[in-house]
């Protein structure tokens, strides 16, 4: 059987992962950003106006005042919407893809934890080093999902798409878009956080747990000289 302070540490990284899946996963259902923009066209004589695209990752609201092409509120899903643009469905794609590889690799993180904090396995891929490996994968690709939720938002055209696709018009003009991130964006960094906060964990348990093996294992040539004429 672990030892108490081996069964505390993981325990208390399992909890810390834990706590990282319920918060990715509550803000994989919430808004990630609002994109408001202008719009002109051409419908019965010259019109302005403007569109405002809230996104969650599989879902989306479009308010419209006005132009393209009337006013209302459409509700969309935004992979299918995003269909005739190649580049930034492709890119939302790997946002999602990544936060779900990660959510895959917390739950590994878990497991792993449990299972160390109720036995002694070597050190393998289900000792310590599958928590840093598990836990690294998901901090890292939920960071590399939130900068590419941002590039795709801001330097591509996907929220002008969505527009045009949901509206079910291209002939407007749509400008001057700017966007803020939501709290499902920011969410992801108190997941990252408490991924990272796991892997201090074991870190500390695994470096504490090294240090006392050194000791016990101290070279013979350390030991006091008296000692060593016996």
């Amino acid at each position: 059987m672990p030892s108490r302070k081996k069964t505390l540490h993981f325990l208390s990284s399992a909890l810390a992962t834990c706590i990282a899946v319920v918060v990715l996963g509550f803000g994989m259902t919430r808004e990630w950003s609002a994109t408001t923009m202008g719009c002109a066209g051409s419908v019965n004589g010259s019109v302005e106006g403007s569109a405002e695209v809230t996104l969650e990752l599989f879902d989306g609201i479009l308010k419209r005042d006005v132009c393209p092409p009337f006013g209302g509120t459409s509700q969309f899903q935004v992979i299918p919407a995003l269909l005739g643009a190649l580049t930034p469905c492709v890119l939302h794609g790997l946002v999602v893809c990544f936060l779900v590889v990660s959510l895959v690799f917390s739950a590994s993180s878990i497991l792993i934890s449990l299972y160390n904090s109720v036995s002694n396995p070597y050190q393998t891929c289900v000792g310590p080093q599958g928590v840093y490996v598990s836990s690294s994968i998901s901090a890292c690709l939920s960071v590399v999902a939130m900068i590419v939720f941002v590039l795709n938002v801001s330097f591509t055209d996907m929220t002008k798409q969505l527009v045009w696709s949901v509206a079910g018009t291209s002939d407007v003009e749509l400008r001057d878009a700017s966007s803020q991130m939501l709290l499902g964006f920011y969410l992801v960094i108190p997941y990252a956080a408490c991924s990272l906060l796991a892997i201090l964990v074991i870190y500390m348990y695994d470096h504490a747990a090294y240090t006392h093996r050194r000791e016990q294992q101290r070279p013979t040539e350390d030991a006091p000289k008296e000692i060593m004429m016996y």
